[in-house]
């Protein structure tokens, strides 16, 4: 989907169909965080002043190259999951037998449904980790994207985490869906951690 122009995506996010929804937004916006990370550790490398961080920028710059991959390819796997739940809803439940496959089906689907968006935060909350370093080491001349880099993280991983759990609340098997849900919990916790630290920390060298 992000192979398309950015206003063609954003027409296709605003219609009436049901993909690209939120999943696929929240991946987009993680890989424009990973692509402002990428900017920073760009204009850090290669200056005599942060000489001593050369090696730590470019190896950032390889980890966010292939977290923000990932993450244009989770915009559509995300979509593609939705596929599947949004024909077992539409699945007849008139006899027994019925009733029976699309408990069954629904099932699957919800579970899909609800793994994809937490391979998304998990990816997003790697991208956060080199977010930070950025904004720590980063060319104080970029520091400011280093911090929009990470609100757009931290949006992208909380947005993420809702389609985890409208999917979650209507699981039968309680025990898998709250496996998930103390997952997403997790790392919702562990971003916040990062956001706070790396917000703070720019902030600081802007302001000061």
């Amino acid at each position: 989907m992000l192979e398309k122009k950015t206003t063609d995506f954003i027409e296709d996010l605003s219609s009436a169909e049901p993909v690209p929804g939120g999943g696929g937004a929240c991946a987009a916006v993680g890989a424009f965080a990973a692509a402002l990370g990428m900017m920073v550790a760009n204009l850090t490398v290669g200056k005599k002043r942060y000489a001593d961080v050369e090696e730590e920028m470019k190896e950032i710059l390889f980890r966010l190259k292939g977290l923000q991959t990932e993450l244009i390819a989770l915009t559509d796997k995300d979509a593609q999951c939705f596929e599947p739940l949004s024909r077992a809803y539409g699945l007849p439940r008139e006899t027994k037998e019925e009733k029976d496959r699309k408990e069954r089906v629904l099932e699957k689907a919800l579970f899909e449904a609800s793994v994809v968006p937490i391979e998304l935060m998990e990816t997003i909350l790697k991208a956060m980790e080199c977010l930070e370093i950025l904004g720590e080491k980063g060319s104080r001349i970029a520091i400011s994207d280093a911090g929009v880099g990470i609100l757009f993280a931290q949006a992208a991983l909380e947005g993420a985490s809702l389609n985890v759990y409208i999917n979650t609340k209507l699981m039968k098997n309680r025990e898998r869906a709250q496996e998930l849900n103390r997952k997403a919990d997790a790392l919702i916790q562990e971003g916040s951690a990062f956001r706070d630290r790396t917000y703070a920390e720019v902030l600081k060298n802007i302001r000061s």
